[in-house]
């Protein structure tokens, strides 16, 4: 039986919204309206509607990636088994894409179900792959490595644990239900068999949708107003920016469509950040507190006055603020869509929390993207007090898969 028929269907919640994204992601079926129940008055969605909402498997791009931020994540890495190559590969990559295909659809997965979202719907369930450097190595397929997945180079602000950095394969699941996610985890940890072994797991979560009166950007768990700078997809250079153009060498024409992944287990150091006042806090990061507006004036999204210069002689918004050195235009108009999750895994040995920002951000090329601004921040972000850089990863992401195609198919038997 299926989740989604225990609902009913997907379109029997009464579903009043349709949307394709612009970048030829997802189709998104949902049963509200900005996050809002029809009729409700400004009152938070209904949980029926939540769970009838689905975002399509297939399309020119995998889901996840411009899908909107959703209420709970898993991010996961894998290493290829001994002795398995790219036979093996190309089996789990079939298997995965069938489960994850299936089951963002609403229904059971195909093998063995363990029934933990039985009465949910698909619950905006998004499930994401990626290859890192070592995969080409242990499948054969160096030559067909892109030059783009070269390993990020180190920063002086690195604590990086090895055990929880890198890996063959990456998987990023993403739903608004926390048993729709678990299960999307153990299904493909499941179908995983003996040909991957498990390297590392990360548990993340956002805001629920609905939560808010209206529909607001993110807050991190420092408080701050998270993404504002995001590169829009109505804008006319975005797909540039994030997904990588057909216009590379023929080896590696697999990639056309995909977009990288740079994963960084970011820990805040949220004890020391909560003994500052909140005057100093936003000069850290150079924007409110409350609206995320830049200290320069205005609302969210005014542009910052880097030139603006206050009574007391010295720059309104400092020349070490966070908004102020990464802003692309800081940064030769370098540009990266972040889409991270917040984690929380209880009290480090030292008694402060173990908590901060499962950091993730696509960009058609990371020496363009991340790794410019990282390294600007290296040299002197006011924020790199209070934050540690604690575990990385660099993902080739491929492009979504066509009906009756696996992820990175085009690669594995191309």
């Amino acid at each position: 039986m299926s989740r989604r028929r225990l609902l009913g269907t997907v379109g029997a919640a009464g579903a009043v919204g349709l949307a394709l994204g612009a970048t030829g992601g997802a189709l998104v079926h949902s049963a509200v309206s900005g996050s809002q129940t029809a009729g409700s008055g400004g009152a938070p969605g209904t949980l029926a509607s939540i769970g009838s909402t689905r975002v399509a498997f297939e399309g020119e791009h995998q889901a996840g990636i411009t899908t909107p931020l959703q209420a709970k994540g898993h991010v996961l890495a894998f290493d290829l088994a001994p002795g398995a190559g790219r036979t093996e590969a190309a089996a789990l990559m079939r298997r995965w894409s069938d489960t994850a295909r299936r089951l963002s659809a609403g229904e059971s997965a195909p093998t063995a179900d363990s029934g933990i979202a039985l009465d949910s719907g698909p619950s905006s369930l998004t499930v994401t792959f990626g290859f890192g450097h070592s995969f080409f190595e242990r499948t054969g397929l160096t030559a067909r490595r892109p030059a783009a997945l070269d390993p990020l180079p180190d920063f002086s602000s690195d604590r990086l644990d090895a055990q929880r950095s890198n890996g063959d394969l990456w998987v990023q699941i993403g739903a608004d239900d926390a048993l729709v996610a678990f299960h999307a985890l153990r299904a493909l940890q499941q179908d995983a068999g003996q040909a991957a072994r498990l390297r590392w797991q990360m548990n993340g979560f956002n805001r629920s949708p609905g939560a808010t009166a209206t529909p607001m950007t993110a807050r991190n768990l420092m408080g701050q107003v998270d993404g504002t700078n995001n590169p829009k997809p109505s804008e006319a250079d975005f797909d540039k920016r994030i997904f990588v153009q057909g216009t590379g060498p023929a080896e590696h024409a697999w990639m056309a469509g995909g977009s990288y992944a740079v994963v960084r287990r970011i820990r805040m150091l949220l004890d020391s950040w909560d003994q500052r006042s909140l005057a100093q806090q936003e000069q850290v990061i150079g924007r409110t507190k409350a609206t995320g507006a830049p200290l320069t004036g205005g609302g969210e999204t005014t542009a910052m006055d880097l030139t603006k210069i206050g009574a007391d002689g010295k720059a309104v918004i400092p020349a070490n603020a966070h908004a102020r050195i990464s802003a692309p235009a800081q940064n030769g108009g370098a540009a990266m869509l972040r889409r991270p999750f917040s984690f929380h895994d209880g009290i480090a040995p030292d008694g402060t929390p173990d908590a901060g920002l499962l950091f993730i951000c696509w960009q058609a090329d990371p020496a363009r993207g991340f790794v410019p601004v990282q390294r600007k921040l290296d040299r002197g972000d006011a924020l790199s007090e209070f934050i540690r850089h604690e575990s990385s990863g660099l993902y080739a992401v491929p492009p979504g898969a066509r009906a009756g195609e696996y992820v990175g198919q085009r690669l594995l038997e191309g």
